[in-house]
């Protein structure tokens, strides 16, 4: 496992594969961990999760998936609302989170520095570049901007992101972030009501 300090309690990296580095990542601090792994890609490298969340239920870390299919950038860009609205809350409950994937290089990054974009009033560049500079990696840009897209553009008539120039939606109006939070935070808020009384979320395998 290997991983950086991205930003105020996120920490970014590749997957737990025991339980030694659950309890690593409770030394550490972590709180949440968010896995954006499908089960394909837990089975592939026989990962025993079910060892792995009864682990972080006994340390208190709460364990969260939101499977994202990798290389698949289309699949990034719907996942990455949700993936950020567990992020942003858990931060904002002053937790320190974890977030992985596989290798930590493609979607865990992606998910960070759309949190970095749209709640730490950076510029995707900015975001971009301060995420890679503490773990050299090159998650998908277009997933990032078309998920901004989305969020910040609700009129049924909009124009395809696809047809729009590549460097659209690499930087956001301050009333764009605002819809954009709220659109998330709301997300959040209503998978809460969802689940509400379950504490950990568990693997589908």
């Amino acid at each position: 496992m290997n991983y950086a300090d991205i930003h105020d309690n996120l920490i970014v990296g590749s997957q737990p594969k025991n339980e030694d580095d659950i309890k690593l990542l409770s030394d550490k601090g972590v709180r949440v961990i968010l896995n954006l792994q499908q089960d394909k890609d837990i089975q592939h490298h026989r990962v025993d999760i079910k060892s792995i969340v009864e682990k972080c239920n006994e340390l208190t870390i709460r364990h969260k998936r939101i499977p994202v299919r990798d290389f698949d950038p289309k699949s990034l860009r719907k996942e990455l609302p949700r993936a950020v609205a567990e992020l942003e809350w858990a931060i904002s409950q002053g937790k320190m989170v974890y977030v992985h994937c596989t290798a930590g290089l493609g979607r865990s990054p992606a998910v960070a520095i759309a949190y970095l974009y749209w709640f730490r009033d950076m510029d995707m560049d900015t975001a971009y570049k301060t995420l890679t500079a503490k773990r050299p990696c090159g998650p998908k840009k277009e997933a990032i901007r078309g998920a901004t897209y989305d969020l910040a553009k609700t009129d049924p008539h909009k124009r395809k992101f696809e047809s729009l120039p590549p460097d659209a939606f690499k930087n956001i109006a301050e009333w764009e972030r605002k819809l954009i939070k709220k659109s998330v935070r709301k997300l959040r808020a209503q998978h809460q009501q969802l689940n509400s009384g379950v504490m950990f979320q568990t693997s589908q395998l």
